[in-house]
């Protein structure tokens, strides 16, 4: 016999328009009731269970029907208590009901609005390098670990919570800053100081070298990174300081302690800046030219170091420096000194192939306007002897190995071969070329593609 009352299965029979049941489709229908209840709150029970409580929720009703893949009920919520009403239709017959709440308009709509969350925002940054996390703003550090304890917790713990609440003592957990010690506080502002003193070499070289050599400077690479760009941004004009933040960058590379992989892409352009920038140094016509192309000299070097130590853990960092230095090699309009750079740093960063590719196919035409400006006696002679120095040192390159020689040539026309090479570089480049007296140098810039 079922426990459910077959006169409820009738009720529900006669309000959807079935006027007569049997008794065995009822006791029949009373039966399927009571398993489904029971599967029901057999799942409720499990989830209320898994949930570590010991009351049922209308939520767990709920999450159980949708477990067994019925309709959930509509209209009934866990967050507040439901409170019940009782009606009377007749004599010992009560009636009970959830009562609804009584809202008043008026009220609702006189009510202040609530304060506006703050917006959601996302950065990305390094978690960890290499195992090692990075002393950066968005990490925490030791200190602010210590001081999880001190963090309000409640309902007012939660600023966007509390926003919309309507709470006024609305209080946001400002950014964790990077913690430096004092120490390295110290450290950097010495080095930095001692990079820039003009009048103590000894200060300078100190610095240098320690940091090519301290293995505690992790947290201060990001700080150093930031300076270099800073001082080559804003001393353009001041040829020291650029070969002092050169030689800082320099020592930071040279340091095997340091991970600087991360900090690549931010450390090239000051560098690729005191390689070809127009605007090195007070004028072309100053004294300390040897200074100025010494500088573009230092920085090709370090192009040629960052090519070849970072070119692994950065596939795309070459062939960028390539194509910045060919670009502006093959642009007429910038000055020698400019194209002075750029070659140079071509041969730094590519080696002889790009010499042999970018540089060789291009000579003759180039050949025409260091002429042009040699034989003219323009104000730029100067800087295309230089040039055409360069080119010279780079072109020499291309020799695999020298082969002893007589009186320059060992054998062949001279003539011929002097022919073909002014046809391949030029009259001006091939009669540089043909005073080394090197036969194997010319042939190999005769087979340059």
């Amino acid at each position: 016999m079922s426990v459910w009352n077959p006169d409820n299965i009738r009720d529900v029979a006669e309000s959807v328009g079935i006027g007569s049941l049997s008794d065995e489709v009822l006791q029949a229908l009373s039966s399927d009731v009571e398993y489904r209840l029971s599967q029901v709150l057999e799942e409720a029970f499990k989830i209320m269970r898994h949930s570590k409580r010991t009351t049922l929720y209308t939520q767990d009703i709920s999450l159980a029907l949708r477990v067994l893949d019925v309709e959930p009920l509509y209209g009934y919520e866990s967050t507040r208590p439901l409170r019940f009403g009782e009606a009377s239709i007749g004599p010992g017959q009560p009636l009970f009901y959830v009562e609804d709440e009584e809202v008043d308009f008026e009220k609702l709509i006189n009510a202040p609005l609530p304060k506006v969350p703050r917006e959601m925002s996302l950065t990305s940054h390094w978690l960890a390098v290499e195992g090692v996390q990075p002393s950066i703003p968005q990490n925490p550090t030791a200190a602010d670990s210590r001081n999880q304890d001190l963090i309000p917790k409640g309902p007012g713990a939660n600023p966007n919570l509390a926003a919309i609440s309507g709470n006024d003592n609305v209080t946001v957990k400002p950014q964790v800053k990077h913690v430096l010690s004092k120490e390295l506080q110290l450290y950097f502002q010495k080095i930095c100081k001692a990079l820039l003193d003009e009048a103590n070499d000894e200060y300078r070289v100190a610095a240098l070298a320690s940091l090519r050599s301290d293995p505690g400077l992790h947290q201060l690479v990001p700080y150093f990174v930031q300076f270099v760009a800073e001082k080559v941004t804003h001393n353009l004009k001041d040829l020291f300081v650029l070969h002092q933040i050169m030689q800082l960058a320099s020592a930071m590379l040279d340091n095997e302690s340091l991970f600087v992989d991360p900090y690549v892409g931010a450390l090239v352009p000051p560098i690729l800046t005191c390689l070809l920038s127009p605007y090195i140094g007070s004028s072309s016509s100053s004294p300390n030219r040897s200074e100025h192309y010494a500088l573009r000299d230092l920085a090709a070097s370090l192009i040629g170091h960052i090519a070849k130590k970072y070119a692994q853990s950065s596939h795309a960092l070459k062939p960028r420096l390539v194509n910045s230095c060919l670009k502006t090699f093959l642009n007429p309009l910038k000055p020698f000194s400019v194209h002075y750079g750029a070659i140079i740093g071509l041969q730094a960063s590519g080696g002889r192939e790009v010499v042999r590719v970018g540089i060789v196919p291009n000579l003759k035409e180039y050949g025409k306007l260091l002429q042009e400006a040699i034989e003219q006696d323009l104000p730029t002679k100067t800087d295309a002897e230089m040039v055409l120095g360069a080119l010279v040192g780079v072109l020499s390159g291309l020799e695999d190995e020298e082969v002893p020689l007589v009186n320059g040539y060992s054998s062949g026309n001279v003539e011929e071969l002097r022919g073909k090479l002014d046809e391949k570089v030029g009259e001006l480049i091939g009669e540089r070329v043909m005073a080394l007296g090197r036969p194997r140098l010319v042939q190999a810039i005769l087979e340059a593609r």
